[in-house]
């Protein structure tokens, strides 16, 4: 297979070895690849041949596979002539498992359309150890059989995996049995309820199989995956980064959304690969980089820093250096503030937030119990302590956040609770003996009963009970919503509804806000954070007529594992050494969440861990430019519905 020429689409695309097509969103993408997989189809059909799929599973392939659905449904594309094999299926489990991916393939895709039975092929994760490698190869020999793939799906993991070919998989690698990535175990950790749950192995098909495909598509959704979507494609190819192998096929695209695209060197450094328009944005993140690849305050850098830099051009338009680091440095020291919610009586010209009205009605939307704390416990203990009419919504209930045997203690307790102090008729005591023999009669593969996730999100909302209570909400400020998509769908498996929408434009319009904080606007759309923020948005675009609309800001913060740049904040409320630890006590009452972190790896196992660190590494970020040195900060964007 020869190599694919190098050669750049665009000057600012210039880095980059796999052309990259940057849709608006997801959905987008997804409908595009399903009109050329169905040309695919219906050519290779008129030509009497059949068409070869090779397909992923996962989040991130869900919407293409909704819309080939739609397409069966709606223009009659017929699947009769068409034969598939799945990239990978988790050892060790049966398909009746709903973790499975024969399982899942059926439920997403296969059992909508008219896919003959004896075409689809899975891997399968019940063959004896001592019969793995002969499955393998037979499973290769089938692919070749049916005429070699004419289109392969791919996603991409955190570790740079295709497939379950994680870091340390070779080029020519076949299908085969792997040993899962504690990152990837760890990423899949809610869907089996329990890290420990999650299976060790897997079987794969491998990189070099992959590279057999006529045609490579990988789709990557979500700021999670921009990091790793920008090394693969733009850096040389690795064992440690297996994706990045796709830069040997003569006919490879990825498809991403503008938050995967996010650390591409033509979103993110626009101006080391061409000309640009130096708007004040962009001067200022690239102000913001040169002083953090030089490691000098911005006060200090110099003409010839911007000249051996690639920005000759912006200190010719707004030069010279001196007059260009003051300002920048007043803009990034105008974003910082003591007061969230406008100071009152001040002149707000050069603050994040206005002054008046004061006090303020604000909504804190948290998308789970514990996300509100996590990304904003110390303003939320600010905003409060300064006046402001503040309400926290809970938009789900986080039920499927807990294990089993934090569902088991809660029961447990209550029945200690009620043989210390027996009742002759004592409801909660029946419903916690229920709530244990519901738990000792559920199967490995079982999902939870109504009655067990009942008992979950009442101990989730417990958590959140004392949690704000830290942060000095009042009881009667907190709103549990338990939106319908989350408490009847499981995680891969949720779908939207007016009913959604209708519950939070019910609290908008009795709340009226003069504020409102959110998350998730930029992560993968499958999870819960952005599907929340997708309902969010929908119930502000049907109401932005109404008069407490026009006069209501939205500011967005980010989990501990999502980081923003400096020159991104637009409103950093710096946190006290006791303010810092307020926050963590809030966080550390979401007992049920402990360990569940996507920083382990990093040494930081616990979410206040990740918290603390996340702000102090904000601070310190701010003091490397010049700025005054804080204990730790809390950031935020501002968001408009335009």
């Amino acid at each position: 297979m020869s190599a694919p020429s190098l050669i750049p689409a665009a000057e600012n695309e210039q880095r980059e070895r796999i052309k990259t097509v940057v849709h608006p969103h997801a959905d987008a993408a997804a409908a595009l690849l399903a009109a050329d997989i169905a040309t695919l189809i219906r050519r290779n059909t008129a030509a009497g041949k059949p068409t070869v799929l090779g397909l992923a599973t996962g989040s991130t392939p869900v919407r293409l596979y909704r819309q080939l659905i739609h397409l069966h449904r709606e223009q009659k594309l017929s699947f009769k002539h068409v034969i598939t094999f799945n990239l990978d299926e988790y050892y060790g489990l049966p398909r009746t498992h709903p973790e499975s991916y024969w399982r899942f393939m059926h439920e997403q895709l296969f059992n909508h359309v008219d896919i003959a039975p004896e075409h689809v092929n899975v891997p399968d994760g019940t063959v004896p150890r001592d019969g793995v490698f002969a499955w393998c190869r037979a499973y290769e020999d089938k692919i070749r059989a049916a005429g070699g793939l004419d289109l392969q799906v791919l996603g991409i993991g955190r570790t740079g995996h295709i497939g379950f070919n994680e870091p340390g998989s070779g080029r020519d690698s076949r299908t085969r049995l792997v040993t899962l990535d504690a990152l990837t175990r760890r990423d899949a950790a809610r869907d089996f309820l329990g890290e420990a749950n999650v299976p060790r192995h897997a079987i794969t098909m491998g990189v070099g199989t992959i590279l057999e495909a006529r045609r490579v598509v990988l789709l990557a959704w979500g700021e999670a995956k921009a990091r790793v979507v920008a090394t693969a494609v733009e850096n040389p190819p690795t064992d440690t980064l297996p994706a990045s192998f796709l830069q040997g096929h003569p006919a490879v695209s990825f498809h991403v959304d503008p938050a995967a695209a996010g650390e591409l060197t033509r979103v993110r450094h626009p101006w080391l690969v061409g000309s640009i328009d130096w708007k004040p944005t962009v001067a200022r993140r690239a102000m913001v980089w040169l002083s953090q690849q030089l490691e000098k305050p911005v006060l200090k850098l110099l003409d010839e820093d911007y000249s051996e830099h690639g920005m000759a051009d912006l200190l010719t338009e707004q030069g010279p250096a001196y007059g260009l680091n003051i300002r920048i440095f007043n803009e990034i020291q105008h974003t910082i503030t003591g007061w969230p919610g406008g100071k009152p009586d001040a002149d707000d010209k050069h603050r994040p937030e206005r002054a008046a009205p004061q006090p303020k009605r604000v909504v804190v939307f948290s998308p789970e119990p514990s996300d509100d704390v996590l990304g904003m416990g110390g303003t939320l203990r600010r905003l409060v302590d300064q006046g402001h009419e503040v309400t926290v919504a809970y938009l789900t209930s986080g039920n499927l956040g807990v294990s089993d045997e934090e569902a088991a203690m809660a029961a447990e307790l209550v029945l200690e609770l009620d043989r210390a102090a027996p009742a002759a008729d004592n409801p909660g005591a029946a419903f916690a003996r229920e709530i244990r023999r519901q738990l000792g009669t559920k199967g490995a593969f079982d999902g939870d009963t109504p009655d067990i996730r009942r008992l979950k999100g009442i101990l989730r909302r417990g958590e959140a009970r004392a949690s704000l209570q830290t942060c000095g909400v009042d009881a009667s400020r907190m709103r549990f919503l338990d939106l319908p998509f989350y408490e009847n769908g499981r995680y891969r498996q949720f779908e939207l509804s007016e009913n959604d929408e209708a519950v939070i434009i019910a609290l908008l319009r009795e709340v009226r806000p003069h504020q409102i904080f959110a998350t998730g606007q930029s992560a993968d759309p499958s999870t819960v954070p952005a599907i929340c923020f997708e309902v969010l948005r929908r119930a502000l675009a049907r109401t932005q007529a109404e008069p407490w609309s026009a006069d209501c800001r939205v500011w967005l913060y980010r989990s501990p594992d999502r980081e923003w740049e400096p020159a991104e904040i637009e409103m950093a409320v710096p946190l006290s050494p006791r303010e810092l630890t307020q926050k963590v006590q809030a966080i550390y009452h979401h007992k049920s969440q402990r360990s569940q972190s996507p920083m382990v790896a990093a040494g930081l196992h616990e979410a206040w861990q990740q918290a603390e660190h996340h702000n102090r590494a904000i601070a310190r970020a701010y003091d490397a430019l010049g700025l005054a040195e804080y204990e730790a900060i809390e950031a935020f964007q501002r968001w408009s519905p335009a």
